[in-house]
């Protein structure tokens, strides 16, 4: 796509309206528009020039307003739009309408663009912890990220939870400061929260001329160079000289800089211990090197929605950030029986190696399902017949596109580390397709957290019972952090997710897209049961009836698992000699997984223990699968009555933040809420409290805290671990749970009569 015409005409008609000579008006039009698209952005490109790049950061830190001002200056889209929809549009990657009306991101969306000749394949997530699926999925197939920080609000609960998903997947990042036109930014003390909260290695590559209301642009401290943004929309670039009040300052930054690229990087740090003077092209190919290793964070500076610092931080993507041959990606080879072979993928751009591709993602378009799809190797034609490695089911590829936003361009083929989308495919989320039927390598699995919070939910009218049903499996199949069962016991459908927020804005969609309005009963906790000590069992299962018997005999222990895996259940075979057969040891196993379904203090299910079976005994002729499972349900429930049990509940890390003046309000507001206080931190005018808190002491806490701050106060929070419930909590569950199982009796005692 070209640089509209009416920008053009602005650019000359302001650089007359300035007294700029024309030759300089020129020069300005060509840089602006050489970095337009002009090619289509389907060609073929060779590996070195393309980039996979994702956008995340917490809440209301300008994410998708940046990627709008990428898309704008890189040529993807000829005029800029701004989130919530605003002028009547809104922001290009926020595509649905709950989106626009809320202002928020719910689902990633993923584009394309061009910039310098180099492809770069953009992901923009949500930011809110209840999506954080969105970000994890993306984060496991993109090559590098950009960490976007407020410049007032640094880094903040969700930044935590991003950091940790790209050091589990060793994404590289640089960081983006946004926003430095808010009241009250302050970049250095975000770069200090960078150092010691993230623990990252980063330093600045520029410094801001100016902030607040008077930010105007930066100074690049590698070319000691002033850039100034200016009208219209940002698009030229003024460059001048330092001016002599700060080239002190500039020069410490600039040795800051090079020190801490030199500490990670041998050859800068050759040139630094030699006291060489180190040049442009030197401090680039370090700090390219080390963020490639994860070793150092460069740091840029801008406010996107002012339009400034966007173009610099396209340039840094480009310099920076990986392409697909710098990154090493592997498949686990699974043909051979036993542990599977780690095996490294081939990123060159040909045919020459055998097709590999993730599903990372699955939506429902008005054409079927799309499967988004990350290609780790080989190439993949329209029409080619691919393999899913999970379900061995042989499928055809009817059409393949490429994405922008909710758009689709058809392609005739995708290479290694392009990101594309299939039709027709029947899959699941993480599943892994080859074009050969042999060829036994998967990718390793995305990580799915376990949904922390439950409601009821239900048709408000029998007659939209069928489109509840068709969008309830559309959306469990889309987000795995999204479930839905049947409780036999309330004969009611249960709902569980990561917050209230996801389950409130499933609620809505099924309105919205299938006219299925719902109602949500009150939220229910994902509470958990464990032993508080170890416990031995000693169960024999034995059943006489006339006719071939049942008998299984299990003898070991119940052993309690650590904290940090409370939410993990573990199955150990000690057992040696033949008094347990070896084909009855997997529904020993079973039998136990189903017993610890339900607890026996609350109903909820057992977790956080280690099932250790030492030994056993079997019958000749009555001895099968079945009298073993049973055996191991028995000594479940045996331990059940001879073992000290605890509930276990999920406590959230909570940040809180609002103006000084309500400290101690909000304080006591917590403090009322169990909140166990882990630090503070105060800016100008506004504290922060950071905290762990029961999440089922935070309901309703979001109205409380606007009415006590005013309505200027706000907080986020996300699943940090599970531990032992309160007493009283316990005692509360307990006396419902005894309640319910009295009221089942009740009620079959009634059937019976």
């Amino acid at each position: 796509m070209l640089l509209p015409t009416v920008c053009k005409n602005l650019i000359f008609s302001y650089g007359r309206h300035h007294g700029i000579k024309r030759i300089h008006i020129s020069k300005i039009w060509r840089i602006a528009s050489a970095s337009y698209s002009k090619k289509p952005a389907t060609e073929f490109k060779e590996v070195e020039k393309i980039r996979n790049v994702g956008i995340s950061a917490h809440i209301d830190s300008g994410k998708t307003t940046l990627t709008e001002r990428i898309l704008f200056y890189s040529g993807r889209v000829s005029e800029m739009h701004e989130v919530k929809g605003k002028d009547g549009v809104g922001a290009t990657m926020d595509f649905m309408e709950l989106e626009r009306q809320r202002g928020i991101t719910i689902q990633s969306a993923a584009t394309y663009t061009e910039w310098k000749d180099v492809n770069i394949n953009i992901i923009d997530t949500p930011g809110h912890v209840d999506f954080t699926v969105e970000v994890e999925r993306a984060l496991r197939v993109l090559d590098g990220a950009i960490l976007v920080l407020c410049a007032v609000g640094g880094v903040q609960s969700q930044t935590f939870t991003v950091n940790r998903q790209m050091a589990r997947y060793g994404v590289p990042c640089l960081a983006f400061i946004n926003k430095l036109d808010r009241t009250n930014a302050n970049p250095t003390r975000v770069l200090d929260q960078l150092r010691t909260k993230l623990h990252h290695n980063a330093a600045f590559l520029q410094l801001p001329v100016g902030l607040e209301s008077e930010h105007k642009g930066v100074i690049d401290l590698v070319r000691r160079k002033v850039i100034y943004f200016e009208e219209p929309s940002g698009l030229i670039l003024r460059e001048e000289a330092i001016p002599a009040d700060r080239l002190k300052e500039v020069e410490e930054k600039r040795q800051e800089l090079v020190e801490c690229v030199a500490n990670v990087d041998e050859l800068l740090g050759e040139i630094f211990l030699e006291e060489r003077t180190p040049t442009e092209d030197d401090i680039l190919a370090a700090i390219r090197r080390s963020c490639i290793r994860r070793a150092f964070t460069p740091i840029l500076l801008g406010s996107a929605l002012k339009n400034r610092g966007v173009q610099l931080l396209l340039d840094a993507v480009v310099d920076f950030l990986p392409n697909p041959s710098e990154v090493q990606n592997y498949g686990l080879d699974e043909s051979n029986p036993g542990e599977p072979e780690k095996i490294l993928l081939d990123s060159k751009r040909d045919s020459s190696h055998p097709f590999l591709g993730l599903a990372f993602k699955l939506e429902a378009g008005k054409f079927g399902q799309l499967t988004y799809v990350r290609v780790y190797q080989g190439c993949l034609k329209k029409g080619d017949t691919i393999f899913n490695t999970r379900t061995q089911k042989k499928m055809r590829v009817p059409r393949l596109v490429r994405m922008h936003a909710d758009q689709m361009e058809d392609v005739q083929e995708v290479f290694a580390g392009d990101i594309c989308a299939l039709f027709g495919v029947d899959c699941a989320s993480g599943d892994t397709f080859v074009t050969r039927g042999n060829l036994h390598i998967s990718m390793e699995s995305i990580y799915v957290p376990d949904p922390v919070i439950s409601m009821s939910i239900k048709p408000a009218d029998k007659g939209s019972q069928d489109s509840f049903a068709k969008g309830i499996a559309r959306f469990t199949r889309e987000d795995p952090t999204f479930q839905v069962h049947f409780d036999p016991e309330s004969k009611e459908s249960i709902a569980s997710g990561m917050g209230e927020l996801h389950l409130e804005i499933y609620a809505q969609r099924l309105e919205r897209e299938y006219n299925a309005k719902c109602i949500l009963g009150r939220p229910k906790v994902a509470f958990r049961e464990s032993i508080v000590s170890e416990c031995e069992f000693d169960y024999l299962h034995k059943r006489q009836s006339g006719g071939l018997g049942q008998f299984g005999r299990v003898i070991g222990l119940l052993q309690a698992l650590p904290p940090e895996e409370y939410t993990h259940l573990e199955f150990v075979d000690e057992t040696t000699g033949t008094n347990v057969p070896r084909q009855f040891v997997p529904a020993i196993e079973k039998g136990f997984r189903m017993a610890c379904e339900k607890g026996a203090l609350s109903g909820h299910k057992v977790s956080g223990v280690r099932f250790v079976l030492q030994d056993g005994q079997h019958h000749a002729v009555d001895s099968c699968e079945f009298s073993f499972q049973l055996a191991a349900e028995g000594a479940i429930k045996q331990v059940f009555n001879s073992g000290r049990w605890h509930i276990l509940e999920p406590v959230m890390t909570v940040e809180v933040t609002a103006p000084t003046e309500f400290q101690g309000s909000v304080l006591s507001g917590l403090t009322k809420r169990h909140a166990v206080i882990t630090g503070q931190d105060a800016t100008e005018g506004y504290f922060s409290i950071f905290c762990e808190v029961p999440l089922n002491d935070m309901f309703g806490y979001s109205t409380e805290l606007r009415s006590m701050t005013q309505g200027k106060g706000e907080f986020s929070m996300e699943y940090s671990k599970y531990c032992p419930a309160l007493s009283s909590t316990q005692e509360q569950l307990m006396t419902q749970w005894d309640q319910e199982l009295a009221k089942g009796m009740a009620d079959k005692k009634k059937k019976l009569s």
